[in-house]
């Protein structure tokens, strides 16, 4: 497998029809108040840099990184597309998304994840590549809905 990162084709078919999924979901599961997913206008954001991720024609997924300030910044909108869950793709994503976030001068990358069963999965997989939990960063408060993450880069 070769897989390839390619930035901001948001246009894509099958990019867009993953990130609507994603934001329809988790504005599904989240309460009023507590949904921090960003729809793709919010990812075409200047200080966000985003990428879906490839084999071949197959999308794998996509991620971002939203800029925080110096050295800082926050992964946002990390989805493996359905046909490849379970299948160690999720870290493999995270992986490409920490080493651009190196490219890009970063040294503390963070992350808000709901704190409910739902989010379970998304937890444990970035506690698996290393993620601590921390106190709400940036513009995030304090939430029960919320659980925060950092990793050093």
């Amino acid at each position: 497998m070769t897989m390839k990162a390619i930035e901001n084709n948001f246009d894509d078919l099958k990019v867009n029809e993953l990130l609507k999924k994603h934001f329809i979901e988790l504005r599904s599961v989240s309460p009023a108040g507590s949904t921090h997913v960003l729809d793709i206008d919010g990812l075409k954001d200047k200080t966000i840099k985003f990428w879906s991720i490839w084999d071949n024609e197959d999308l794998i997924g996509c991620g971002a990184i939203k800029v925080l300030g110096q050295n800082h910044g926050e992964f946002k909108s990390i989805r493996v597309h359905d046909k490849f869950r379970e299948k160690g793709f999720g870290k493999k994503i995270i992986s490409i998304l920490l080493s651009k976030s190196r490219d890009i001068g970063l040294k503390n990358i963070f992350i808000e994840t709901g704190s409910g069963n739902f989010f379970l999965p998304a937890r444990k997989l970035f506690k698996s590549c290393g993620f601590k939990e921390c106190d709400p960063f940036g513009h995030y408060k304090n939430d029960p809905n919320s659980c925060y993450m950092k990793v050093k880069v």
